[in-house]
Formats: C-alpha cells, structure tokens, sequence
C-alpha cells in the first residue's frame, strides 16, 4: 500500500513537470527505501517479485522488435551502433579499472553507460511524429542495436557472477551457444505451434483465457532459460520476438502492458531503493561530473559516428542530443548485479544517480533539440547562401514554413504563375529546396528583418503553413506592425485558437479537423445525389460562418479541460429543461448566456430543431438546449438555466 500509495502520487506530481515516470518511481523508491524515510526495510523481497517486470518488459520488446526493420536500418543498425555501444563502454570501463573498481564492476558500469532510453526516446518521437524523419530513423537504428545489446549483457551477466565455472572467454561461448540453440527451439515452436495455439485460444471467445495465455507464454519462455542457467529475460525476449511476426501480437502487448507497467514500476521504485540521499550529498560533485561528461561524450561519438556513416550533420547532431542520457536497461544491469553480489549498494547508488540525472535533463534536451541543433549549426557551419529577394519581385505570397503543406501549396501556387517564398530554419531542406531552384530564405519568421529580407512590404499575401497557434500569433504581430494591410492566412490544427487568430489580424484561419470534416460532408453529399451547386453553397456558408456549425463537439469520457498551451477547451453540451427548471417561460435574451461566453446552438421542442434560435425565444417545459462554450461557462450555465 505505501509503495502504490507513493508511485501514484509521485507519478502525477512528475506528469505535471513533464517528466518521465521512471523518475518518479525512482523517487519514491529513494524516499520510501532505507536510505530514506525507511518504509520499506524487505527490498530484497520486493526486486525478486519487481524481477518479473523485467521479464514483462523484456517480452514487450521482442514484441515489437522488427526484423525487417532492422534489415531496412542495418547500415545504421550494424555500423553506427556496435561502435557506439564499445567506444562508449570499453572506456568508461577502462577509467572505472583505473579508479580502483574491480573489473566485473567497470564492466557493468561501462555497458550500463553505453545504452540511452529507448522508452522516453522513442515515445517522443512518435508523439512529434518524427519516427520516419532522417533523425528519427538514425535514432531509432542506434536504439535497435542497444536493445540487442542489453540483451547480450543480461546473458552474459551470470558468467561474471560465478568466476569458478572456468574460463571466462569458454564460459561466454557456452553461455551464448545455449542462448543460440533456445533461439532456434523458440523458432520453430513460434513458428508453427504457438499460432496454432494461440488460435485455438481464440476461438474460446474469453478475455481472460487469452491474458491467461499470453502470461503463460512469457513466463514458460522465462522459465525454460532459467533453467539452463540463462537470464530469465533472454527467453521473454525471444518468445515476444516470435510472436512479434503473428496477427496477434497488438492484443498480447495489450495484453501483457498492465502486468508489465505495474511490476515495472515496483522494480524501478527498488532500484531508487539502492539509492541513499546521504549518498549523493557525499558524492554529489562526482555524480554531477559523470553525468556531464557521459552526455557530452556520448553527444559528441553518436554525432561523429553517423556524420561519418554519411548521415548529414544536422541528423548526425539531433541524434546525439537524443541519444546522450543513460537508460532503463542500465538500472535492470546494475539491480541485477546487485542480486547477484557483483556490486555493492553504494557503487549502485552512484551509478543509479548519474543515470537519473542525465534522464531528469532529458525531456528539456528533447524539447529543444531542434533549436539546439540550429544554434550549434550556426556556430560551425556557414548558413545557407540566400540573398534577399529582388526589388523587382513583387505582388508574390511568402510562405512562413516550407515542410509538406508548404510544399504543397508553393507547387500549386506556381502551376497557376504565382510568385511565391519560403522562410524555413531546416538547414537540409534549405539546401535540397534551393538545389532544386525553389526560392527559399533561412530564417525564423517572427523577426522582423527576416520578413523584410524576404519582400513582405511587396507581397500580396502571407501564409502561416505549420501548426503552431502561438507562433502563428506572433508572426501575425509582427506583420500587423510592418504591413498592417497585408492579408495573412493561417493553418492550425483545430478551432481552439480561431478567435485569437482572428483578432491577432489573421484574415482566415483554416482548421485542418474542420476542414476535412466538410470535405467528408460534401463527399457524402455527393454519393448521395444532392446537386452539386446545394454543396458548395454549403461549403461557402460554413467557412463563411467561421465553421460555427462544426464548433465544439461531445467529448466523452476523455473530456480534457484545456489544450496544450493552457487554454480552456469548448464542447457540446446538452440540457434538458425539465418542469422545474427556473429558466421555464423566460427569453433567451434575459438569461444572457452570452455573457458567460456560452452559444445556444440549437434548441430541441418534440421533433423540431432549430438551429441558432432566436434572442426572443420563451423557453418550455421539454426543450433541450445545446450549449456551446468552455468547460466551467457550461457548466455554470447549466447551473443557472436549471437552479436560476
């Protein structure tokens, strides 16, 4: 109870800082263990139940562990990689050997340090959708190889705990032709039984057979490797990989994710167990000192790595800066090697600190990584050679962004013989666009002598073409003081920011959300028969109107209350008025909705609809109003047309 009591309120507290939830269960961990608060005394206990989060985690990865996409990465996957994980370990291992520590210790220590986060790495490319960008995919083939990696060290990791079983080279070969013939057993049974099985399994049509199944087959696999004297996650691993090619494997990882994230987070609350506060007011200056210089080191070798594989430098920088934290799989060799006596808790404890600290920087690298590439760019390589557009180019449409709608619109806007330019910050695409000979300016599009250099005093129109309301708002200020009369139209994601873009001068906004739901509307219209010249009547009035029909929606359950920048979220509201609400035979106009900020879309009497109803409306016993507006206005609406 105190450690689910203390992961949950640690996990909340870290979401609202934007940082990782492994943080948090280290936290707690730290605070709940006997270097902290001393809560917990039996961490022995717990880290061998916490254990099976790893064989969990283990099965998950080789779940989604691809080899196609290994082969499609491979230059990167087998050249950048296997470097990167000995240039970094064998000489934090070397240096650790020098200091005193005993070579098993520098081992760990070293392969510990040579993996980076694949969980908080990889989530934030998919949630920027970057997976398939030229970083992104450098990132993701360092990664591969680094999961592999952990993979080879947990086998490996018993040798080193049992110095009598002969010689150590003999004993890794053993070790690693057994974990070779389990690959093939596994093979062959993933290959033609556990399908089978698995089908015959769902055709019993229950939930619970299906969990039960996939529990089995992650811990039968962990099991069989256990007994041969390999580590329990090598045959998680291999089982997840085997499944990984069935049509099954989305309902097993949905599966299996709530055991694994819960024994997960036991786990990581002990290793922040190792951990003593005293520890790192002792050794704070060297904990600090590691830190730095493994994110550096790391930051520099990735880069150069894949510079030297070819990959251009802004890839090969954007990579490193990913790339440069420690990761999971560090703390999962380091609490083993404590269970395995290999090291002590205080050697633990320095090596779990220097991880955390490069993780707890992490999500600020990640958030700046592309300003910070700029910037480091700008500093070593000259900027692109783009002169400022010609006096005798004029009336032509400046595009602030050049990335796929940009693209799109400057080819368009050409097929009809308009002049247009670009103003972007990617170096690359600079290049590749200019190469091409498109008109493209490198700069950021809120400052002044940006625009300037790009003609805005003699251009007809601008266009905002990335989603970004606040920056959008910002370039919309400076325009309004350069060019008061310039028309300027903006692309966003949805109506959230309309009104604010509006009055920050924009001349139209278009929401990407609205605007294919009306193109979804006229397709519709149109299989249906209706006259062509009724749906473009339509599509003119709704963008006419500003998309009010389409406004606001219901959200359901997962109703969120405001967006990313802090702003409340509108919705849909329905209200029926029952015979006692205190709204009965008044006008709309003397309740003042308005006021509040609240629209009375539609009004619901028996079968009839009407939408926008009047000012002078006298509201009756059964009507339902839809209400639309931010979250609290509605409800306090509802609250006033109900309670008076």
């Amino acid at each position: 109870m105190v450690l689910l009591a203390m992961a949950v309120l640690a996990v909340v507290v870290f979401r609202r800082l934007h940082l990782p939830p492994i943080l948090a269960y280290l936290s707690a961990g730290i605070l709940a263990g006997p270097g902290g608060l001393g809560w917990v005394g039996d961490t022995e206990g717990m880290l061998h139940l916490a254990e099976f989060g790893i064989v969990f985690l283990l099965f998950s990865l080789g779940l989604e562990f691809s080899i196609p996409k290994v082969l499609a990465l491979r230059r990167v996957v087998f050249g950048a990689g296997p470097l990167q994980v000995l240039l970094t370990g064998l000489p934090v291992a070397a240096l650790m050997w020098l200091l005193g520590f005993t070579p098993a210790v520098a081992l760990i220590a070293g392969g510990a340090f040579a993996l980076s986060s694949t969980a908080i790495v990889i989530r934030d490319l998919i949630t920027r959708g970057a997976v398939n960008t030229g970083y992104g995919r450098a990132t993701t083939g360092v990664l591969l190889f680094q999961d592999l990696a952990a993979v080879i060290m947990l086998v490996l990791l018993p040798v080193l705990a049992n110095p009598d079983s002969g010689h150590p080279g003999i004993a890794a070969a053993v070790t690693l032709g057994k974990a070779l013939a389990l690959f093939i057993g596994i093979y062959v049974i993933g290959k033609w039984v556990l399908p089978r099985a698995l089908e015959e399994t769902g055709r019993a049509r229950s939930d619970e057979v299906f969990v039960m199944t996939a529990l089995l087959l992650a811990l039968l696999a962990a099991w069989v490797t256990h007994a041969l004297g390999l580590s329990m996650a090598l045959g998680a691993f291999l089982a997840g990989m085997m499944l990984g090619e069935s049509h099954f494997r989305h309902q097993i990882e949905a599966d299996i994710r709530p055991f694994r994230d819960l024994l997960l987070g036991l786990f990581f609350m002990g290793v922040g167990m190792l951990v003593s506060p005293a520890l790192f007011a002792t050794h704070w200056h060297w904990i600090l000192l590691g830190a730095a210089v493994l994110m550096l080191f790391k930051l520099a070798l990735i880069s150069l790595l894949l510079r030297w594989l070819g990959e251009r430098t802004e890839t090969a920088l954007r990579s490193g800066i990913l790339l440069a934290q420690g990761g999971e799989f560090g703390f999962v060799l380091v609490a083993l090697a404590v269970s395995h006596g290999l090291m002590d808790n205080e050697q633990a404890g320095v090596l779990v600190s220097i991880t955390v600290l490069t993780m707890a920087v992490t999500p600020a690298l990640l958030d700046n990584s592309g300003a910070l590439t700029r910037r480091l760019l700008r500093q070593w390589e000259q900027e692109p050679d783009t002169p400022a557009v010609d006096e005798a180019t004029t009336g032509h449409v400046l595009l602030c962004g050049y990335g796929r709608v940009g693209q799109n619109l400057m080819r368009y806007l050409t097929r009809f013989h308009h002049q247009a330019v670009a103003i972007d910050t990617d170096l690359v695409r600079i290049q590749e666009a200019s190469q091409a000979g498109e008109r493209i300016i490198f700069g950021d599009a809120t400052r002044k002598e940006i625009l300037e250099r790009a003609g805005i005093h003699r251009a007809s129109l601008l266009v905002v073409t990335f989603d970004d309301a606040r920056q959008a708002e910002r370039i919309l200020h400076t325009v309004h003081q350069l060019c008061p009369d310039l028309r300027v139209l903006v692309r966003t994601r949805d109506d959230t920011h309309l009104d604010e873009l509006i009055q920050a001068g924009a001349a139209e906004v278009v929401p990407e959300v609205l605007e294919a739901s009306l193109m979804l509307v006229a397709h519709a219209l149109m299989m249906l028969d209706t006259p062509f010249g009724k749906v473009l009547a339509m599509l003119r009035q709704s963008r006419r109107e500003r998309y009010k029909l389409l406004r606001g929606y219901y959200h359901g359950e997962s109703l969120p209350t405001s967006d990313s920048a802090g702003n409340p979220y509108r919705l849909l509201h329905a209200v029926t008025l029952h015979g006692r609400a205190a709204c009965l035979g008044k006008r709309l106009d003397e309740l003042k909705l308005n006021e509040s900020k609240v629209e009375v879309q539609t009004l619901r009497r028996g079968d009839r609809t009407i939408d926008r109803p009047a000012d002078d409306e006298v509201l009756q016993d059964g009507d339902i109003l839809i209400l639309y507006g931010p979250l609290e206005a509605v409800e306090a609406s509802e609250e006033k047309l109900l309670g008076g």
